[in-house]
């Protein structure tokens, strides 16, 4: 009963729900310890407490391909199929990076094409850091905009097969072949264009996360600099430093010319021989 799909679940291109994953991976998920304890009675409402305490994304991992917390949850979503709505929210969710991300990608499996174009595409501008766990076990950095273009220009994601949509720029053309404006509440206006648009539009990604990668190398170059920095030590402004310099130099002088002897005869004599520009006596 617990791995049964909810009997008021609509098909979903022409198949069970939980049949858009392979059967072997979801034989892997119901003997999994995180789907008999964690996802067991979880409902529309409860699933996304359990979606924000996500940490990663993934499909499966390990020599015996332990599913990842990412994919119970996806497989959950498709055995209680929530409403539509619900979903939304979890893509609309900006306080919640993988709440978002798990959104996206049920939509994109579930999804019909138009909605999943309306819904994802704004997702390119959220470059929020994404920890993803590898095949082999091992975590590595992504970004929600690179995982939402791989969710619409790919046919494989998280050891799961996408079903097949059409390209953006197609479904854009087939509506009356010109551009379709489509404004969301809480997301700025999106147009669909053609695929010269989209290229650009990539080009624009980049510069723009190049640019936050500089910003943040400045930030963190000044914040250095600031550190490395000792307070000057300011030189007297009232010429005393180069009074004393010169008194020294002069009682090194007067040293030198053995006026200062201990027998006061010598000394003399030294004075003298000074006034006369000779060396002085050393007795």
């Amino acid at each position: 009963m617990a791995n049964r799909t909810d009997p008021a679940a609509k098909s979903i291109r022409g198949t069970n729900p939980q049949n858009l994953v392979e059967k072997i991976l979801r034989s892997k998920i119901y003997q999994s310890k995180y789907w008999k304890e964690q996802c067991f009675g979880l409902t529309a409402e409860t699933l996304v407490d359990k979606a924000m305490e996500l940490k990663h994304i993934g499909g499966t991992y390990g020599g015996n391909r332990k599913p990842t917390p990412f994919m119970c949850l996806v497989m959950k979503m498709l055995q209680i199929q929530p409403e539509k709505d619900i979903v939304v929210e979890f893509i609309k969710n900006d306080d919640y990076k993988y709440v978002r991300v798990l959104g996206a990608f049920y939509l994109r499996l579930t999804g019909i094409d138009t909605d999943i174009y309306r819904y994802l595409e704004p997702l390119y501008n959220d470059y929020r850091k994404v920890r993803r766990r590898s095949p082999d076990g091992k975590y590595s950095l992504t970004h929600v905009d690179e995982i939402i273009d791989e969710l619409l220009t790919t046919d494989y994601s998280c050891d799961i097969a996408l079903p097949r949509i059409k390209k953006s720029h197609g479904w854009a053309e087939n509506a009356s072949n010109r551009e379709v404006l489509v404004v969301l509440p809480g997301f700025s206006a999106l147009t669909v264009c053609s695929e010269k648009d989209h290229e650009r539009r990539d080009r624009d990604r980049g510069r723009r996360r190049s640019r936050s990668r500089s910003r943040s190398r400045s930030r963190d170059r000044k914040r250095h600099a600031r550190s490395s920095l000792s307070p000057r030590r300011h030189e007297p402004e009232d010429g005393s430093a180069r009074e004393e310099t010169k008194k020294m130099k002069e009682k090194k002088e007067k040293k030198d010319d053995g006026t200062d002897h201990p027998d006061p005869e010598i000394a003399e004599a030294n004075r003298i021989r000074a006034s006369l520009g000779l060396k002085p006596l050393k007795l």
